[in-house]
């Protein structure tokens, strides 16, 4: 499928975008005004990107503890987000969630958890319920390497093959678990399984390359509508900062930093950068633009969420449930 340069050009802009939020968020982190634990996603802007690209507003994501991006991705307000960080009234959570529990269901993100592999299960009870009431909408389901090593992961496929759900694992491999690597955890690095396509499209990509990720969402997501049945995405990457936190909390001696320094050089935002600006769909100008656009809108967010009120104590039972 040939992607229109209008089509390229918004999906940079996107990438270029979380990129840039999160280098904000992290360069003002230690200054302690975001009383939560962040978790960012420098270096794996284009699997968010790339697939929420394809998604409808109506359509639902789950997502984990590294979660910015795919919010910003799939429509989410960035004020509303650093509101939330800041565990303000304003924020996407009202302030209850912080950076690891971001829900806005107006956007169909239907809510970040914080436990490894607690949004598999919830994204294909989503998908459930899409088949039974018998919409035309997808669920995707945003986790790493570290939630697939957890059982929940192949009861959820198995599910989802059984009734050929709507519903798309997206596997953000970013090599690391905290301080543990793949090959430590995994036989042969042997997260991918290439099920039968009649029960499950499978697909392991470069999840750096942008359009790469777009393509195979698209083809993903057509299945899902079609009620053929669900996917699975492994998208390799790179966790380019620490666990959590920003550079300077990162622990030291876990990686090779020659690791990081080629995998770096994979950045998705500088290589689709060079491809557009060899394909002449981007020049300094158009660069120069967004980069100032952008900038306005992370300082209107800092300062949204700077001048949002705290929750108060007439908030604390609020969003409760009891019998």
């Amino acid at each position: 499928m040939r992607i229109a340069p209008k089509k390229k050009k918004e999906l940079f802009y996107e990438m270029l975008r979380i990129r840039r939020v999160q280098e904000r968020i992290e360069s003002l982190y230690l200054q302690d005004e975001m009383k939560t634990p962040i978790h960012l996603c420098i270096g794996q802007e284009a699997i968010a990107v790339g697939v929420c690209s394809v998604l409808e507003k109506d359509d639902y994501i789950s997502s984990n503890h590294r979660s910015h991006g795919h919010y910003l991705a799939k429509g989410g307000d960035l004020n509303a987000l650093i509101a939330e960080l800041h565990c303000k009234k304003g924020g996407c959570s009202k302030g209850y969630g912080g950076s690891m529990h971001i829900v806005d269901t107006s956007v169909g993100h239907m809510g970040s958890s914080s436990i490894v592999g607690g949004g598999i299960p919830i994204g294909t009870g989503l998908a459930l319920s899409i088949k039974m009431t018998k919409t035309k909408q997808v669920s995707v389901v945003f986790f790493g390497d570290g939630a697939a090593d957890e059982g929940v992961l192949y009861e959820s496929f198995n599910f989802a093959m059984l009734k050929k759900l709507p519903v798309i694992y997206v596997l953000e491999n970013n090599q690391w678990s905290v301080c543990s690597h793949i090959s430590a955890r995994q036989a042969d690095q042997n997260i991918f399984h290439n099920a039968n396509n009649d029960l499950m499209l499978t697909r392991k990509i470069n999840g750096n390359d942008i359009l790469n990720v777009y393509e195979t969402t698209r083809r993903a997501v057509a299945r899902a509508r079609k009620g053929i049945g669900p996917s699975f995405i492994e998208c390799n990457t790179y966790r380019v900062l620490g666990h959590a936190g920003c550079k300077t909390q990162d622990v030291k001696g876990y990686r090779d930093i020659k690791e990081v320094e080629n995998w770096e050089k994979k950045c998705p935002v500088d290589n689709f950068r060079k491809v557009l600006l060899e394909e002449t769909i981007l020049n300094s100008q158009d660069l120069e633009a967004m980069e100032m656009q952008i900038g306005v809108e992370i300082d209107t967010a800092f300062e949204f969420a700077e001048k949002s009120p705290l929750p108060g104590k007439e908030d604390l039972y609020n969003h409760l449930f009891c019998e």
